[in-house]
């Protein structure tokens, strides 16, 4: 990766089974740890992509972390604007705003503090534990939406 692209650490292939196993359970009703199944309209086909995210709550309000960077669905949600949340039958609606990296420190300190476990690894070090500038400094690598659930 050249410097001038943007950070986006592709998954292992452990790593995409685990997420198609990880959304399959959530389409069914099963949410592990608070994960849903997110669908956006893909920018270019048109077609709904689905992903598993890990939905994060600060200060009453929700957000979307992109622990990995720069990925598909970011570059998707951007475009649409928003999806759906979906957990077994139950479907969310949601428009999206992507915050300014200067917003991102309290959401990013939050996120690592719950799912960590799961991500740190995406983080280039930086955890819940580190200092304000060093996880100000890893945020243009993390985008992170504001989501408005609409139904």
């Amino acid at each position: 990766m050249s410097s001038s692209s943007p950070y986006y650490l592709k998954g292992s292939p452990l790593n995409v089974r685990l997420n198609s196993v990880i959304g399959w359970l959530a389409r069914h009703g099963l949410s592990l740890a608070g994960t849903a199944e997110m669908s956006v309209p893909g920018r270019k086909s048109g077609k709904m992509q689905r992903i598993p995210v890990n939905p994060h709550v600060y200060e009453g309000g929700q957000y979307l972390v992109s622990a990995r960077g720069h990925s598909q669905w970011v570059r998707n949600m951007r475009a649409a604007g928003g999806g759906e949340l979906r957990v077994g039958r139950r479907s969310r609606a949601f428009t999206a705003v992507e915050l300014p990296d200067a917003e991102k420190l309290p959401i990013l300190r939050t996120y690592l503090e719950k799912w960590g476990w799961e991500v740190n690894q995406y983080f280039g070090g930086v955890t819940a534990r580190s200092s304000d500038e060093e996880i100000i400094a890893c945020a243009q690598d993390h985008p992170v939406f504001r989501i408005t659930v609409t139904n």
